[in-house]
């Protein structure tokens, strides 16, 4: 990761973003923003050392800087649901890489989002 922190691994992902320059800071902001509007009852917490959204105890989706590109990891299933729309992205199984000099496609993650939230939901009952 292009984390410019040379310390431990952030607690927050207030701390987290705060590592990286203003710009990329920003980028970070948004993305999110982007992923509270869509699931407002997801709680906050730093796993595999990258910010993480969780849902009734199981991750929703994780995202990270890079010196390129936003990472953003909504597990196989979220990346397989959105396969078409993603084609246009550098993508792995399980992640995409969103290019940090192109605007976040923040449409698009609100909708993995909002996917993620129902099967997590759905999961649980």
């Amino acid at each position: 990761m292009a984390n410019t922190m040379k310390s431990a691994p952030a607690a927050t992902i207030d701390a987290y973003i705060a590592g990286f320059p203003k710009d990329v800071q920003d980028i970070l902001q948004q993305v999110r923003a982007t992923i509270q509007q869509s699931a407002p009852d997801a709680g906050e917490k730093i796993s595999y050392g990258i910010p993480t959204f969780t849902l009734h105890g199981k991750n929703l989706v994780h995202f990270a800087a890079f010196k390129h590109h936003i990472g953003f990891y909504a597990t196989p299933t979220g990346q397989e649901a959105f396969r078409k729309a993603l084609s246009v992205y550098k993508t792995g199984k399980g992640s995409v890489q969103f290019p940090l000099d192109q605007p976040m496609p923040l449409g698009l993650i609100t909708r993995i989002v909002q996917f993620r939230v129902k099967e997590v939901t759905a999961r649980r009952r």
